[in-house]
């Protein structure tokens, strides 16, 4: 019997499968939106419907896969709020906000940012902030921060907030005051968490504008060759919107979404068992909430994440100050296992050695206790002690990297400013998880990183330098990784990392038809060259999402 014709064929190309049967092929064929031939057999599968594509011999690999962004954040800042390069000053700050802010209703929102963590100091003073309340007009103003853990607020958001000198912190602290006790309206995570709830309040989301802003993400996504990816801390309302999306036909991309168990920094609602209740309901073809989201410590200029040995005292913590987890190890225990019980993964935010210590203890009992299936992601783990790096391969726990907030940058400066300089250059030890079986997967953390240019985390993974060239040096040299190994970070180890090693991540027969067309081989290019490669096209289930030729290409190069 005589298979049906395809309804796409690719020729002349050089074709990367990322599978061991046929690595590298010149032709695929595509029916029904899934690989159904590589080489020769794609060539059999020609008939007189098959639309035929001539490569030219331009270089195809599978889409490129994202383990940890926050997709609609990034839309939304796109499509409705300030958006800056946390390079600037503080001047230039202002006058962005300004201008920005111009253009606005007397009575509205200044929101956006990013702020670069090393301002920290400098915005931290009632004189700062009555810059940035002559900035914003008397308007209220909530601008996040780089790594998006932290605000700036000026003072007419802080008035509808509630906060001033006799208020209390929140448990955890997080509002930054001077001496005489007022807020400067610098709010670390929990202390930016009131403010973020009193705007979504004030100024409510609708349905329809968190599915354009995810749409609008995900059109993002497409121009830098991303046809699949999680969402690293996901809204029941955007779990609905992506529902709707992929119901309507327009959701074009494998989204696994993260439902948040604890949160602090987004303000979201609802949380933990609530947003869980939810899951099947929200599921769809191409969503899979199947995965929740628990922030365990915070970020170290904060001094809030999690480790072992103390921040430097001259920073400005109290002497022996380690920072701290947000749970106990029963609670984190707890979790993890009623989770489990139900097949659900968890991604754990944790930056300090400590809160990574903490996972791969809690997660060695939740194994031993029979749940072998559920996945776990140790998110951002930049310090990692050296006695607990075979332990992720052992326990089948997946670092989930974010190369813009490690190599040379705005943020591993920040880092540096308070943290020994031995421990601050020893960040993300790639090499040594590799060597010893780990799975490293890949992640933006867009829009902390100011684009999604997996090319550009590529090359810092290969180099261990700035790929925008911006920041000279080299972090930790001994860990750079291959630039095999790398791509692969980006896409079968991705896959793998999410669940998603059914559907996508290589080119084999039966798997979704996600592919990206490439400006460059990478593999035929200098290293140096490598940060530079652009998506021509970007293909997702056998149809056309993205074309550079039609589409302004986005930026290619962050600014963090």
């Amino acid at each position: 019997m005589n298979e049906s014709p395809a309804d796409l064929l690719l020729l002349n190309g050089t074709i990367d499968t990322l599978t061991a049967q046929e690595p590298r092929v010149s032709s695929l064929a595509v029916r029904d939106g899934k690989v159904a031939g590589l080489g020769d057999s794609a060539l059999r599968l020609r008939g007189e419907g098959t639309a035929v594509v001539d490569l030219q011999g331009a270089y195809v690999m599978p889409g490129l896969l994202d383990v940890h962004n926050h997709h609609m954040l990034a839309g939304q800042m796109d499509l409705f709020e300030l958006s800056t390069a946390p390079t600037l000053g503080l001047d230039e700050l202002l006058e962005a906000v300004a201008a920005h802010a111009a253009g606005l209703g007397p009575d509205e929102w200044v929101v956006g940012g990013s702020w670069g963590s090393t301002l920290l100091g400098e915005i931290s003073s009632v004189e700062a902030r009555a810059r940035l309340d002559a900035a914003t007009g008397g308007r209220p103003a909530l601008l996040k921060d780089d790594s998006k853990h932290n605000r700036w607020a000026n003072s007419r958001a802080l008035e509808l907030a509630g906060i001033d000198g006799a208020t209390a912190d929140p448990a955890g602290g997080g509002i930054l005051r001077d001496a005489a006790g007022q807020a400067t309206g610098v709010l670390l995570e929990a202390g930016g968490g009131l403010v973020e709830k009193t705007l979504a309040r004030l100024r409510p989301t609708s349905t329809e504008d968190v599915a354009r802003a995810a749409a609008r993400g995900i059109e993002v996504l497409h121009s830098y060759g991303v046809t699949g990816f999680q969402d690293a801390a996901t809204s029941l309302q955007l779990m609905r919107a992506l529902k709707t999306l992929d119901d309507d036909g327009r959701l074009h991309a494998w989204v696994v979404t993260s439902m948040p168990v604890n949160d602090a920094i987004f303000g979201t609602a609802p949380l933990g068992e609530e947003i869980i209740a939810h899951r099947d309901e929200t599921r769809s073809e191409h969503h899979r909430p199947d995965f929740v989201k628990i922030f365990l410590d915070g970020v170290p200029p904060a001094g809030t994440g999690a480790f072992l040995e103390p921040y430097l005292p001259e920073a400005g913590f109290p002497e022996c100050h380690c920072g701290g987890t947000t749970m106990d190890p029963a609670e984190l225990q707890g979790w993890l296992t009623r989770t489990a019980e139900r097949g659900i993964s968890a991604k754990i935010h944790c930056t300090g050695d400590a809160s990574v210590r903490l996972v791969l203890d809690t997660v060695e009992k939740v194994r031993a206790a029979g749940h072998t299936e559920p996945k776990y992601h140790i998110a951002h783990g930049q310090f990692v002690h050296p006695d607990d790096i075979a332990r992720f391969a052992a326990l089948d726990v997946t670092a989930d990297i974010s190369p813009a907030l490690w190599f040379p940058g705005v943020i591993s400066e920040a880092i540096a400013t308070v943290l020994p300089a031995e421990r601050a250059s020893r960040m993300q030890p790639n090499r040594a998880l590799l060597d010893t079986g780990a799975r490293i997967a890949g992640g933006s953390d867009w829009p902390v990183s100011v684009s999604p240019n997996a090319w550009e985390g590529i090359y810092g993974l290969v180099t261990r330098q700035d790929p925008t060239g911006r920041f000279p040096g080299t972090l930790w040299p001994e860990q750079a990784i291959t630039l095999e190994e790398a791509v692969r970070v980006y896409t079968t180890a991705c896959a793998e990392a999410t669940g998603l090693h059914d559907v996508t991540g290589s080119l084999a027969t039966g798997r979704s038809a996600d592919f990206v067309v490439l400006s460059d081989n990478p593999y035929e290019i200098d290293i140096d060259r490598v940060r530079s490669i652009t998506a021509r096209q970007t293909w997702f289930a056998g149809t056309k999402v993205y074309d550079a030729a039609r589409t302004p290409a986005a930026p290619a190069h962050t600014s963090a």
